[in-house]
């Protein structure tokens, strides 16, 4: 007798056990959790792809810094020197056309651009 009574409370136990742990995957497989589910991992990764970038930046100036004392950039302007030079843009003019152009192909008849590579398509 003794021996059904344990066999029967351990197969109730069991089962008990059984049927919880079903429900709980049932609830994780609802479509809110696995939304939460969703929203949460998302955050997770913007997190990690903010550090990476705050990383990113955080080498980018050492190693700008690192670059600039290596070439002098940041060293103080000799006065004796004379000030750098900048280049200034060089724009190009476009010329009209003429009925004796050099290239009689291009008949567009408001701008001739002799840099244009699209003139045989």
């Amino acid at each position: 007798m003794f021996r059904r009574t344990f066999w029967f409370t351990a197969g109730a136990a069991a089962g008990v056990w059984a049927t919880t742990k079903v429900h709980r995957k049932l609830k994780q497989l609802t479509p809110e959790s696995l939304a939460a589910q969703a929203a949460n991992k998302a955050i997770d990764a913007g997190h990690k792809v903010r550090e990476f970038a705050v990383d990113v930046r955080t080498g980018m100036v050492r190693r700008e810094a690192e670059l600039g004392e290596a070439l002098g950039l940041e060293a103080p302007v000799d006065p004796a020197l004379p000030a750098p030079r900048r280049l200034a843009a060089i724009e190009y003019t476009e010329q009209p056309r003429t009925a004796y152009s050099a290239h009689p192909q291009n008949h567009h008849p408001r701008h001739y651009n002799p840099h244009n590579r699209n003139e045989d398509h």
